[in-house]
């Protein structure tokens, strides 16, 4: 039976009889005969002979040195397909901006109408300006919501400036403070509103501002207090700090309490601080004129507003909302407005500002950035752009690796520059971990700049105003509508274009209906037409022989000219230990910001849903880091630990409050009593 078996199988399905085996072919043969084949492909005659094996193995070799070595052919395989995003076109809220009203209407001071900084400003009221002015000049307390770049601070500044110019006794600048402003970040403070009162107060020299904020010595800053200032510019932190262990600072005069960026000062929590500060005031001074400003509306600034506002006038300047004046009482009257503001919230959009969103697979999102920020950055020029990251690490890395492969850093020591350079390209980076010295310096020179590159964290996303920001990418998700709004008001400021672009991997698509459900629409812009910006630059282009010149956007040479722009982002981070290091430092500060996201978004960012391999891609690494520490909600098991030192543990404690002490200055707190405190528990302690 066996060997009828055999006859069968090995009959051929004509029925002719099987041919008689021959012997079994050698591998070498193979090998041979592949070779040969390979030489007629290439245009050899068919009745060429064999070439001799040494001269063989030499051509080899020549069209291996030819090629390019690609490591990264990957790249585009095995990618999550891309979803279609499905959403409503939904009416954004608008708010009108500008007005037909003059400064000619309000009895202001002729020197503080013409002593601003914006020439259309002196014959027009933006919206914001129109309604909050008239009510602060007759001293009434309000809680202002609007848009980002609207107007507010010279909104509560010019009725500042006005009420205080005008009092019957000269102001002294040992008096004291007479308004007090307080801001959630140093450079808010620091920058921008110093710079602005410092505008406004020019012709009134006798006013002096100051500031208080993190990163400066306390030294000097008590120095400034004792000789004395008007308008008193400070970080809840530092302030609280000052009214602790500063016994020459008082608020016996203090007229004004405004606090700006009122949200953002409650999701740092700076509650207690607040209370701390308002306690402060209250012991000296009871009355005095209040005034809250935020571009949203949470819980906690309604709740803030109830025990610091007395009888306030609520402004809201959203076209959907209703316009004018609003007393408290109607307002508490009203449930649908405030009890779920948290939740159903609309947000005001510029008119002139074009929101995009860009679905990448997490392998592609480094090359995609690149090739987003060499179209607009040196293909279209004139283009100042932001870009928002989760966290310090991500800035740095990015920030070096994008300045040495794209900027020409690894090609610099090359005497010829290939035509296709982009040396011009200006990468700034700013986050809370910098010193203070330093991040004046970096902000200084991003605002007096035509065009350039800004990578930070969200110490940038509020109440900056950095003019002629065309772009803002937001490389990562926010973790809510309400931060989407204040990164994407870096631009489109006091009705000037802009443009914005949210990057999410396909796993966060839903985000998109997120923005939706409040009122925020955006445009989807394909991959595929942003890498195809690579084929405009030749640094990137695979070279092989005898390959004709491309016409068109050939979406295989798209592909190719990706995987080289990654193989040079593989290479510098594949260069040293420290590189390799730095990159899967970065991956892992990513990964626990990822985890940060809050519980009702855990849906569309969670942990489980990345695929650490092609995350670590997009971070120039060719595979996963098997050393990463584990992360609590990663799903790992827990094991373990042997029971570790008494010393080992002091070190530990001292290393977590070393890191809350870098948290903290992020946003200048200048606050370290409570580490102090800390280590005289340690010491009280008996051992074991």
């Amino acid at each position: 039976k066996q060997s009828s078996a055999l006859k069968r199988k090995l009959q051929s399905p004509h029925g002719n009889p099987p041919l008689k085996r021959k012997h079994k072919p050698s591998i070498n043969t193979f090998r041979k005969c592949a070779t040969e084949a390979d030489i007629r492909e290439k245009g050899g005659s068919s009745s060429q002979k064999c070439l001799p094996k040494k001269q063989l193995t030499d051509n080899r070799n020549e069209s291996q040195k030819s090629k390019p070595f690609i490591k990264t052919s990957s790249l585009f395989r095995n990618n999550p397909d891309i979803p279609e995003i499905h959403r409503k076109a939904v009416q954004q809220v608008q708010e009108n901006v500008f007005t037909t009203d003059s400064f000619s209407q309000l009895d202001l001071h002729p020197h503080l109408v013409s002593g601003r900084k914006a020439a259309y400003l002196e014959t027009c009221f933006l919206g914001v300006q129109k309604q909050t002015i008239p009510v602060l000049l007759q001293g009434r307390d309000a809680l202002v919501r609007s848009q980002t770049g609207s107007g507010k601070t010279l909104a509560y500044g010019i009725p500042l400036v006005q009420s205080l110019q005008g009092m019957k006794s000269k102001i002294q600048r040992s008096d004291g403070p007479y308004a007090l402003i307080l801001v959630p970040t140093r450079e808010v403070g620091g920058f921008f509103f110093f710079d602005t009162m410092q505008k406004l107060l020019k012709p009134f020299a006798w006013i002096v501002p100051g500031v208080l904020m993190g990163g400066e010595k306390r030294k000097s800053e008590k120095a400034r207090l004792r000789k004395g200032i008007n308008i008193l510019i400070s970080t809840p932190g530092r302030l609280v700090d000052h009214i602790k262990s500063t016994e020459c600072i008082h608020f016996r005069r203090t007229q004004w309490l405004i606090i700006d960026e009122a949200d953002r000062i409650l999701d740092l929590g700076f509650e207690k601080d607040i209370a701390v500060i308002l306690n402060a005031l209250n012991a000296e001074r009871e009355t005095r004129q209040n005034v809250l400003l935020s571009a949203t509306l949470t819980e906690g600034v309604t709740r803030l507003a109830d025990i610091s506002l007395n009888d306030p006038v609520s402004i809201s300047i959203a076209d959907e909302i209703q316009k004018g004046l609003k007393p408290a009482a109607q307002r508490d009257s009203e449930p649908s407005s405030l009890s779920n503001c948290m939740d159903q919230e609309n947000f005001a959009i510029p008119e002139k500002l074009k929101q995009y969103v860009l679905m990448v697979p997490s392998k592609l999102r480094l090359v995609t950035l690149a090739a987003f920020i060499l179209e607009k950055c040196k293909f279209e020029k004139h283009h100042k752009m932001i870009i928002f990251f989760s966290s310090c690490e991500q800035v740095e890395f990015h920030y070096e690796l994008l300045v040495k492969v794209l900027s020409g850093g690894l090609e610099s020591e090359k005497p010829e520059r290939s035509p296709g350079s982009s040396a011009h390209l200006q990468f700034l980076r700013l986050h809370g971990s910098m010193e203070q010295e330093e991040r004046t310096e970096v902000f200084q020179e991003f605002l007096k700049s035509r065009t350039g590159i800004l990578l930070c964290t969200d110490v940038a996303a509020r109440g900056l105003d950095l003019p002629q920001v065309t772009w803002i990418v937001q490389y990562n998700a926010p973790a809510s509508p309400a931060e989407y709004i204040h990164r994407i008001g870096r631009t489109a400021r006091i009705g000037c274009h802009g443009n914005s672009l949210l990057v999410l991997a396909p796993s966060e698509a839903e985000y998109v209906s997120l923005l939706a459900s409040h009122k925020i629409n955006v445009s989807e812009i394909k991959m595929e037409k942003v890498l195809s910006s690579l084929m405009k630059d030749d640094r990137f282009k695979l070279h092989r022989p005898g390959r004709k010149k491309s016409c068109g956007m050939d979406p295989q040479e798209v592909r190719e000219r990706a995987t080289v722009l990654q193989t040079k982002f593989e290479n510098y981070v594949h260069s040293s230990e420290g590189t390799i290091r730095w990159a899967k430092k970065a991956l892992q500060s990513f990964l626990c910001a990822y985890t940060t996201y809050p519980r009702n978004l855990k849906h569309i960012f969670h942990i489980k849903s990345i695929h650490l391999g092609h995350v670590a891609k997009s971070f120039g690494l060719r595979d996963a880091p098997q050393n990463l520490t584990a992360l609590p909600t990663a799903g790992s098991k827990k094991k373990t630990k042997p029971r570790q030192k008494r010393s080992d543990l002091l070190k530990k404690t001292h290393s977590k409050h070393r890191l809350a002490e870098i948290l903290r200055s992020e946003y200048s707190s200048g606050m370290d009593t409570g580490v102090s405190k800390v280590k005289k528990k340690k010491k009280q302690r008996k051992p074991g």
